[in-house]
């Protein structure tokens, strides 16, 4: 038995998975942002620790023969998180998460003072980054600054916690504007034009490596035989494709969470900053992987929800299957944008409004503009000499079947659907615990998932939305402060 768990940015969830690869039971316990100040995005890690720890404690309340079982675990989490400790380990400042866009300045003088950061990292500094998180601290919060000893991403905050071990793996670790992707180690010049030195940094490891135990009050606290085995784990990303075992080259998935990913798998480093295309490490040895990213993808779908007072299905069910597009418009910058433009001052708007305009054709606006958005990754991935024919969906907005055929369309790729496409960050990290215990090869564990349709693009609708998407980019400005 494995145990899969996933900090995500609106909650965490824990997964049970047996020997056979089957979900034997599951929780999920929701999480809060606090937004300190426009563009700011902050959460406390205690958070995470007790909702973790609920979680966890509803699998033993609902599964306990099968948690008392379980012999590995594994992490997946939200990346680029900044968790400050000091010389205590004790957290000195709320986290600052992926979708904070404040260290915009300290982005562009990374840049000026590191000339080889590109080279180096494989990616273009953006606000969402670690490193840029550090020098505002630096400049903004100098006596936290001053007792900072150690960084840790928010999954290996909460591994910290459960095995008392600093221990990172390669993908999210790439996130950070610290490591010298290609050579999958941590990069002293990197490290040194933020101040700090390797002292600093958790150790590396490989996402399905053993690291660490967890430790014996928590597996007394759940009714574990033993102390379960910790993988190294993986970013949300990279965990979501071993879940869809996208681990060989040309792998591609779309995940529709709070944010927007065109994931896929790469047999070497292939970096592509100039369109702010992430070039990571996988969390596989000697495999890496692309992504274009969007910040608001079912994120803008929730907003929208919020904003209409009506629920995101009553929305979709009002909405129905689109046969034309629709002539509002949606930009989905709610709080700035990576691929292609890396600008943390972008904001979303509405274009095109007219008096005929009613709700339905504003909810479709909003999923045709994260649909754009995804096909503006995808034309970078495309420049970068990276081509995608077909991917998955996962993620929390797979479950409507008319937003996967608007994709499709806009994309102009099939897309399929899955069997549990949800489950991808916490199945794949039960996966990488289970590879950590028995060292079998990711070929064996990594089988592909189960299909249930492949949504083909609408030959007309496809012709419309590239026509549409030219109007889309011109709109930009619109989205300007």
């Amino acid at each position: 038995m494995y145990l899969g768990l996933d900090f995500g940015t609106s909650a965490v969830k824990a997964l049970l998975v047996d020997d056979a690869q089957r979900v034997v039971g599951d929780a999920t316990v929701p999480l809060g942002i606090s937004r300190p100040a426009p563009g700011q995005s902050e959460q406390d890690p205690a958070d995470w620790w007790q909702a973790m720890l609920d979680a966890v404690d509803l699998l033993r309340r609902d599964h306990a023969a099968a948690l008392a079982a379980v012999r590995g675990i594994g992490l997946s989490g939200q990346m680029h998180g900044a968790v400050l400790l000091d010389a205590a380990g004790d957290v000195l400042r709320p986290a600052i998460l992926w979708n904070d866009v404040r260290a915009a300045a300290e982005c562009e003088r990374l840049e000026r003072d590191f000339p080889a950061l590109r080279q180096v990292t494989g990616n273009i500094a953006m606000p969402g980054f670690t490193a840029p998180k550090l020098l505002w601290v630096r400049d903004h919060e100098p006596a936290v600054f001053a007792r900072l000893r150690t960084v840790l991403l928010p999954k290996a905050w909460v591994r910290y916690r459960m095995t008392g071990e600093m221990i990172e793996e390669m993908s999210d670790a790439s996130g950070t504007l610290w490591l010298d992707v290609g050579a999958r180690d941590w990069s002293d010049a990197a490290l040194a034009a933020t101040g700090l030195s390797r002292n600093a940094m958790p150790r590396l490891v490989e996402g399905n490596a053993p690291a660490g135990a967890l430790r014996p009050e928590l597996a007394a606290r759940w009714g574990m035989t033993q102390s379960p085995i910790f993988a190294g784990g993986a970013g949300d990303n990279a965990a979501g494709a071993i879940g869809l075992s996208a681990i060989a080259p040309g792998n591609a998935f779309v995940s529709l969470g709070t944010s927007g990913v065109l994931f896929v798998t790469t047999d070497n480093f292939r970096p592509y900053p100039q369109a702010a295309v992430h070039a990571f490490c996988h969390a596989l040895p000697a495999i890496w992987h692309q992504m274009g990213v969007t910040l608001s993808a079912a994120a803008a779908l929730a907003w929208w929800a919020g904003i209409a007072g009506q629920s995101e299905a009553t929305l979709l069910a009002e909405m129905g299957m689109p046969s034309a597009p629709g002539a509002a418009m949606f930009l989905p910058y709610l709080g700035g944008e990576r691929t292609p433009h890396n600008d943390g001052t972008l904001r979303g708007a509405f274009v095109g409004l007219s008096h005929d305009t009613d709700r339905a054709a504003m909810t479709q606006a909003v999923l045709e503009g994260v649909a754009f958005s995804l096909r503006d990754c995808m034309d970078a991935l495309t420049a970068s000499g990276t081509r995608l024919t077909s991917a998955d969906v996962i993620g929390g907005g797979s479950r409507s079947r008319a937003w996967i055929a608007i994709i499709a369309s806009v994309l102009d790729i099939p897309l399929h659907r899955l069997a549990a496409g949800e489950n991808g960050g916490a199945f794949g990290a039960a996966r990488l615990a289970r590879m950590a215990v028995t060292g079998e090869a990711p070929e064996t564990v990594c089988v592909p998932p189960l299909r249930e349709e492949t949504i083909f693009p609408d030959a007309a609708l496809a012709q419309t939305y590239a026509e549409r998407i030219v109007d889309y980019r011109r709109a930009l400005p619109a989205s300007r402060n």
